[in-house]
């Protein structure tokens, strides 16, 4: 690993020599949180991203993890969705299920997906249901401080114009405070009508990871983690910051070129 260190406000930075390496550590992680929560509270409660994050967790479908995690034990969710058939080519579903789901034996009612014969609106209002009853029953846990459900993992990608999940920059569902699960009709990039966790969800997580590779996205990663003062833009990646959990950031070098006061190891 080629950096290894706690930011001071900014949560864990994992930096890798390689994107081969970094999903080889994001592996290893993941499934360390697996066994200590089902060993905790006998779940794992996981929300997924889109994007290149699931392949970049395709070792899991490998030797050791496809056999030493206990999949059965497995809850997933979505942090967004994209509001299309869950066969379509854009379908965060369809993307997990072909690079993940379908290659590990996860039981097929503990993936929780959105209801895709549904508008933004409808999705979005009944996915939020389904987890409000999936908090009733603790499958997965609330938060100490609110009402909202705390889920064991979160993981985000981030794109080159700082945004998380489905939250982009001065989006006003960023300050959606009284749901869990909100929607946007406009999104600046296709498909325009997603579903996404909103902020306080994906701030009551226990850890939420950031995965990040690529130097288009060294400017954002920049903007999302160092100190730049009162005039810092206000990315969504940035306010990305659980209130009593962890933050950990998986990137590789070229991603993390452009932050400051990081020394690489030689």
């Amino acid at each position: 690993m080629a950096f290894s260190g706690v930011h001071r406000d900014r949560g864990e930075l994992r930096i890798h020599e390689s994107v081969e390496e970094l999903s080889t550590n994001l592996a290893d992680y993941i499934a360390d949180l697996s066994e200590a929560s089902v060993k905790e509270r006998g779940v794992f409660a996981i929300a997924l991203s889109g994007g290149s994050l699931i392949g970049l967790m395709g070792k899991l479908c490998e030797a050791p993890y496809n056999k030493t995690v206990d999949w059965a034990k497995w809850y997933i969710f979505w942090a967004d969705e994209r509001v299309v058939a869950k066969n379509h080519s854009d379908s965060n579903y369809k993307l997990a299920k072909e690079g993940l789901l379908s290659k590990v034996p996860i039981v097929p009612s503990h993936v929780h997906s959105i209801n895709d014969s549904l508008s933004a609106e409808e999705a979005a209002d009944e996915y939020e249901f389904d987890i409000r009853q999936l908090v009733k029953t603790r499958m997965v846990c609330v938060s100490d401080i609110s009402d909202c459900p705390k889920f064991d993992l979160i993981l985000l990608g981030m794109g080159s114009d700082g945004h998380v999940a489905s939250l982009f920059p001065n989006h006003s569902v960023l300050d959606v405070k009284n749901q869990w699960v909100s929607f946007i009709t406009d999104s600046p990039k296709p498909p325009p009508e997603r579903i996404t966790f909103t902020l306080p969800v994906i701030n009551s997580a226990s850890i939420v990871v950031v995965v990040v590779t690529g130097e288009s996205k060294a400017e954002a990663v920049h903007l999302a983690i160092d100190d730049l003062g009162p005039n810092c833009p206000s990315l969504p990646a940035r306010m990305a910051q659980p209130t009593n959990g962890k933050l950990v950031w998986f990137l590789d070098k070229p991603a993390a070129s452009k932050l400051q006061s990081v020394q690489f190891c030689e």
